[in-house]
């Protein structure tokens, strides 16, 4: 008897990407046809412009950022059944036609998370980008005891047994949460895995402030190695 396919979402949480989202889906929708679009309280149309293109489209009333976006996709996902759920940018650093990559990848490995990884290829990464992930990937690295070479890309595959259920310190909420997510799966003994993606970076303005963000790093950090101290404790 042959296995049922597995069934596939992709999240993508967005704020204020009225401009590019619909290009997103669109091309998101030749790989993978259940597609959802987290607005996470945009002022602009991105809820509307997703819709249009064929995104399901879950709304945050306010912004709240990216780590709770993703939680509302995961939530999502669940109760859904979804058995493996696809995590991308609403702003186009992430190439769609890597999809197949992350499916293939699981169905060698089957590893419970994958992150993408563009550190093969930095060329047209911006320097202070490329040292900011590098040194946090190094870092968080070690603190997992294993090795994730682009901890801080957004990129990834989940499956259901890895959905993160949250909720996270207010302080992770937003981009840090993608790295206590790591932290977490990395707690419970998951084996987390990495596949070669394109790198790119256009006009975009990234929402991430290379400054405020490391802050937010380092102090969920500081927080995580508590839990990691009372979780081996018991």
């Amino acid at each position: 008897m042959s296995k049922a396919p597995l069934k596939v979402c992709v999240l993508i949480p967005a704020y204020r990407e009225e401009r590019r989202i619909g290009a997103v889906v669109r091309e998101v929708l030749d790989y993978c046809s259940d597609v959802v679009v987290i607005d996470d309280g945009s002022p602009d149309d991105t809820a509307k412009a997703a819709a249009e293109a064929g995104a399901a489209v879950l709304e945050h009333v306010h912004n709240q950022g990216k780590g709770a976006a993703l939680q509302t996709g995961f939530d999502h996902a669940r109760a859904r059944g979804c058995d493996l759920a696809i995590t991308m940018d609403a702003d186009g650093q992430h190439a769609p036609s890597d999809i197949p990559a992350f499916l293939q990848a699981y169905e060698r490995t089957h590893s419970p998370v994958l992150v993408g990884n563009r550190m093969n290829n930095v060329a047209t990464m911006p320097p202070l980008r490329r040292f900011v992930n590098r040194f946090m990937s190094d870092l968080l690295s070690r603190v997992m005891g294993q090795h994730v070479p682009d901890s801080q890309c957004g990129f990834r595959l989940y499956h259901r047994s890895a959905f993160p259920e949250g909720p996270y310190d207010a302080h992770s909420k937003r981009f840090a949460a993608e790295s206590e997510i790591l932290l977490r799966l990395a707690l419970q003994g998951r084996k987390i895995g990495a596949v070669a993606i394109q790198t790119i970076y256009g006009d975009e303005k990234s929402k991430v402030n290379p400054f405020t963000d490391t802050f937010r790093f380092f102090r969920m950090l500081r927080r995580f190695r508590k839990i990691k101290k009372e979780f081996l404790a018991q």
